[in-house]
């Protein structure tokens, strides 16, 4: 690049300066990350909008890495964010007022310009497909106080989650990680304020035939949680989404792996919707899904900066595999879609390109045995059965 384009950007994009942090710390900036080196400072040339910063720290060798800590930023143009290692806690913490604006005018004066890594920009393209629906009152809604999302303060979470063998095979697995087992003893703070997902729909009064009839398609739980919950905003819903999605993901959150879970599977449980009400909301919904796994499962993906070993931005395949959540509902739905009398364009040409997709990349073959659907095992979260529900209106009863 040119020099004055290079200051030119500088100067227009926001800095994020970074003091004190060790070597061999695993620092991350949306879809990449860094092992940082001796006179790292930071990352200049953000472009405005939102990103998600994160980070591992690494014991003195930089073969050990502690859990992942991860925040949202919402930057403007030319702003300057600064936030110092505190050694003791092994994370990034904010400076005060004074302190940060005579950092600000330090880095606007170029002092820091030599220790400050620019940003990936080649890669923005695909961070703009994962997030382009999260909005600073995204971050604002969502983010936990204080900020940080992390592992360490989900502890809670791990005997309600296993569901399939994969999920079970996770919850062990983490269990077993004697840092998560030592940091979450220590942890007491609150994790993200997700949207409550029912997982049940319960109704008084109503037939059971009815009953059965809401919880088998959620088009109108998902009418209820749009105006009660987001004011009547499909895209405040796909922000969510998206943010869930990018903490799961580079984050490694939990919880955040949850409600993506659960929003996902609201949105494919839905059979009128697509075809009728809201058939704008799932072509971007499947726009959505589709550039989150088509970058979640690249298979020829090389970290940064030698980031080789630690936290990982990349799926592994059993996330994902057949007796997974994912695979069941999307069977379902594209069963849908190949039978409906008459769909959208665009929604039949996105959902043609996500079950390419995962075939590509996953090995699923939908087509193979479809004659066969409607068989559940007996333990399988996704049978339908409706329970006879005393409860009035939408529950608001936890997602598992």
């Amino acid at each position: 690049m040119e020099a004055e384009r290079a200051l030119e950007l500088v100067k227009q994009g926001a800095t994020l300066l970074l003091l004190d942090v060790p070597q061999f710390t695993l620092f991350g900036i949306d879809t990449q990350m860094f092992s940082v080196g001796p006179v790292f400072k930071g990352i200049k040339m953000i472009p405005p909008g939102p990103h998600f910063v994160y980070y591992s720290s690494s014991n003195r060798d930089g073969n050990d890495f502690s859990l992942v800590v991860g925040f949202f930023i919402n930057t403007n143009p030319s702003e300057v964010i600064v936030r110092k290692w505190v050694q003791q806690e092994e994370r990034l913490v904010k400076l005060s007022e004074e302190e940060e604006e005579r950092y600000c005018v330090a880095v606007k004066n170029l002092e820091f310009d030599s220790h400050l890594g620019p940003y990936p920009l080649k890669h923005y393209g695909d961070w703009k497909q994962i997030s382009n629906y999260i909005t600073k009152s995204t971050i604002e809604r969502i983010e936990p106080i204080g900020g940080e999302i992390t592992v360490a303060c989900e502890s809670g979470l791990v005997d309600a989650f296993p569901k399939t063998s994969m999920e079970k095979a996770l919850a062990e697995q983490l269990k077993n990680n004697s840092k998560f087992s030592e940091t979450a003893e220590k942890s007491n703070k609150r994790g993200c304020y997700y949207t409550s997902i029912p997982r049940v729909v319960k109704n008084k009064g109503i037939s059971g035939q009815n009953l059965t009839s809401l919880n088998l398609d959620k088009t109108q739980l998902l009418e209820t949680i749009l105006l009660k919950d987001y004011g009547g905003s499909e895209d405040l819903l796909l922000g969510e989404l998206q943010f869930s999605f990018i903490a799961f993901l580079m984050g490694q959150s939990l919880e955040a792996f949850l409600q993506w879970k659960d929003l996902v599977t609201l949105l494919f449980s839905c059979t009128e919707a697509p075809f009728h009400t809201r058939s704008q909301l799932f072509t971007k919904f499947i726009k959505v899904i589709y550039y989150e796994l088509k970058f979640g499962l690249q298979k020829d993906h090389k970290n940064s900066g030698g980031a080789k070993r630690g936290a990982s931005v990349f799926l592994d395949d059993s996330w994902f595999c057949k007796d997974s959540f994912l695979h069941h509902l999307c069977k379902d739905f594209f069963s849908l879609v190949q039978e409906a009398s008459a769909i959208d364009g665009d929604l039949l040409s996105w959902t043609r390109n996500f079950e390419q997709l995962l075939q590509t990349t996953l090995g699923w073959d939908f087509q193979q045995n479809r004659a066969a659907d409607g068989f559940y095992e007996e333990d399988d979260e996704f049978a339908p059965v409706v329970e006879n529900l005393d409860d009035t209106s939408l529950s608001e009863a936890p997602a598992a």
